[in-house]
């Protein structure tokens, strides 16, 4: 069985640096979790103190229930993966993947059986006896995890592993990934900055904002209803419109702007009479009139991206308007210059309280 791992009320301080505060959230055992945020938010900072590398400042750190105070990285059932893999580059592929095997006193008989055996769970079968430098970058990244898991952690830490990777590689080892992860059961921890990897692999993730832990939850519930205006903004694209609430009814909030009178679900903490910001998708604004709600913008360039296009425009406010025209769409994209409307159902949108 995997491990989960408990965080409460966890807190970190570098001198006059508060690097995380006050978090807590609980990982299943067998979770893919990511903590997602962008840099010096804290995360890289919480996995260590996972790890054991790090003592927290004050809280308490649990994995499989039992407290981690006071132990040290190897007296924790943990592995971690660098960004920068650290394989032995004088040392075949299977002497790296068997490495933590041999500090533990194992037989080179044993040692190479268990490498032998990881390299096929990696579908890298036959390449122990090669050298780190003769494999792609791709590979090299599934030896690391090999070499993790020789150990047989019962939490496996992934700090950013896939960052120094090409865009291709890194949506192909995604899916590896995810794969190795659910025929391993080990429970994943995994560091990361990309959005859109965080949505990809994770069964939840946590945001981090200044090492503050802003919501926690799977992927589409956050891209769907984001909890605080930094979710909302940090967790794919979206447009955000300045205004006053007017009224919250049957859980619709009405909000007054320089465009006119929107409305779109009432976030947490939504009430008549504040400050908030009404958020949309970019791939839900209709071209056209049409929905609840209504905007209008000029369009300033259109961007093809394949398998849709971004329209960006301006309000007359001077804010910045982007939405997503699906390519099969594109006769109905306005034109660059022009004025456009588009238009928006407002249980597609979400209205949080400003700051």
């Amino acid at each position: 069985m995997s491990y989960s791992v408990e965080l409460h009320q966890v807190g970190m301080t570098f001198g006059a640096t508060r690097a995380v505060d006050d978090v807590t959230f609980i990982v299943e055992g067998g979770e893919f979790f990511s903590i997602l945020g962008p840099s010096g938010c804290g995360k890289t900072t919480i996995l260590r103190m996972i790890a054991g590398f790090l003592q927290p400042t004050e809280g308490r750190i649990l994995i499989g229930g039992r407290d981690m105070a006071g132990l040290g990285p190897n007296q924790r059932p943990t592995a971690m993966i660098f960004q920068s893999l650290a394989l032995f580059p004088l040392m075949p592929v299977w002497e790296n993947i068997a490495f933590g095997l041999e500090a533990r006193g194992a037989s080179k008989a044993e040692r190479r059986r268990k490498a032998d055996e990881l390299l096929k769970l990696i579908a890298l079968e036959g390449f122990g006896d090669r050298m780190p430098g003769e494999l792609s970058g791709g590979q090299r990244q599934r030896v690391a995890i090999a070499r993790a898991l020789a150990v047989e952690p019962q939490v496996l830490l992934l700090d950013e592993p896939l960052s120094a990777l090409d865009l291709k590689l890194r949506q192909h080892m995604r899916a590896e990934l995810r794969a190795l992860q659910k025929r391993t059961g080990v429970t994943f921890i995994y560091i990361t900055h990309d959005q859109s990897e965080a949505l990809a692999m994770s069964d939840r993730i946590a945001v981090m904002s200044a090492g503050v832990l802003q919501q926690v939850g799977a992927p589409r519930d956050l891209y769907d209803n984001p909890a605080t205006p930094f979710v909302a903004t940090f967790v794919g694209e979206t447009n955000a419109i300045s205004g006053k609430v007017m009224a919250v009814e049957n859980g619709i909030a009405s909000v007054e702007t320089g465009l006119g009178v929107l409305r779109g679900r009432a976030g947490p903490g939504v009430s008549a009479g504040q400050g908030a910001k009404l958020y949309v998708r970019p791939e839900a604004l209709v071209p056209g009139a049409g929905g609840d709600n209504t905007l209008s913008a000029s369009i300033e360039r259109i961007d093809f991206e394949g398998a849709f296009a971004l329209a960006h425009g301006r309000f007359d406010d001077g804010a910045a308007l982007i939405a997503s025209i699906p390519s099969t769409d594109l006769s109905s994209a306005p034109e660059i210059g022009s004025r456009a409307s588009f238009g928006f159902a407002s249980s597609h949108a979400v209205v949080l309280p400003d700051g």
